[in-house]
């Protein structure tokens, strides 16, 4: 096994930045890849006019290119938030409002994995009262989810960079993985297992596959330190993702990581090797 053996999309919210999003499925399809993934991209809006909807469609049809994972709306991200569906007021009847929406986009490009970001803690709330209304929000997603035949995702992040996230560990995450599978009964919310921040959060990278491998419906990855291509700094990318394969994971992974100082499409030389 290695790299060559493994099934990688791009995330298009991370790489082919330099590009307007209506010409990153092409540029994504030059580069060899045959699917793609996007956090939700239009930061200022939950329910876009149905043009832009429809353009981006177009953009990845015609691009020959398939949309393997969507976020949910998650507020200003890149920026200061990490999720609305857990944020009191305005920013979760935002995220109810996109539910649908996300869903039936995903829908109408064959997307079966919904991520849906859980949000920062709000000084002066109750994070009993949060997550109350997360399981809540994420039990609606799930059953839009279910609705199209996708998974939902919850994905840890790490404290370092995201320091008011309340879920920066494997466990805390599935754990309420485990709640809103509970709630629902459906059984189609997964880990969202992102070794990059996971190392960053210092978790035993090896332990937390073989613990939660089962669990995970998407993986995401980029080197650590830096964020970078693999190879850029020391994580064992290759024998981890090795590890999930045995484990049996046969998913995608999402390559999610900064091109740095060169355009985007020169940053996939690691793959070749």
């Amino acid at each position: 096994m290695g790299f060559a053996d493994q099934r990688f999309n791009v995330n298009l919210s991370i790489l082919f930045t330099e590009l307007p999003l209506l010409e990153r499925p092409a540029a994504a399809a030059a580069a060899g890849f045959t699917a793609v993934e996007l956090w939700w991209p239009w930061v200022d809006s939950p329910v876009p006019e149905r043009s832009r909807l429809d353009a981006l469609k177009r953009a990845i049809e015609d691009a020959g290119v398939r949309l393997t994972g969507l976020n949910f709306y998650a507020g200003q991200l890149p920026g200061p938030d990490r999720g609305a569906l857990s944020v009191p007021g305005e920013e979760s009847e935002r995220f109810r409002a996109n539910i649908d929406v996300t869903a039936d986009f995903a829908a109408s490009l064959g997307c079966t994995a919904l991520n849906a970001l859980y949000g920062n803690r709000v000084e002066g709330v109750d994070p009993a009262e949060q997550d109350a209304l997360a399981l809540e929000n994420l039990a609606l997603a799930a059953r839009a989810a279910d609705r199209i035949g996708a998974i939902l995702l919850i994905e840890a992040l790490n404290k370092p960079e995201s320091p008011l996230y309340p879920l920066v560990s494997a466990p805390a995450a599935v754990e309420v993985v485990d709640k809103v599978n509970e709630a629902t009964g459906l059984g189609n919310a997964r880990f969202l297992m992102d070794l990059y921040h996971l190392s960053m959060n210092g978790e035993d990278l090896p332990a937390v596959i073989e613990r939660f491998a089962a669990a995970t419906g998407h993986v995401q990855i980029a080197d650590n330190p830096g964020r970078g291509a693999p190879g850029t700094g020391s994580l064992p990318l290759e024998d981890l993702l090795d590890q999930l394969n045995k484990a049996g994971y046969d998913g995608w992974v999402g390559l999610e990581y900064k091109p740095g100082d060169r355009p985007s499409a020169e940053a996939f030389g690691w793959l070749s090797r």
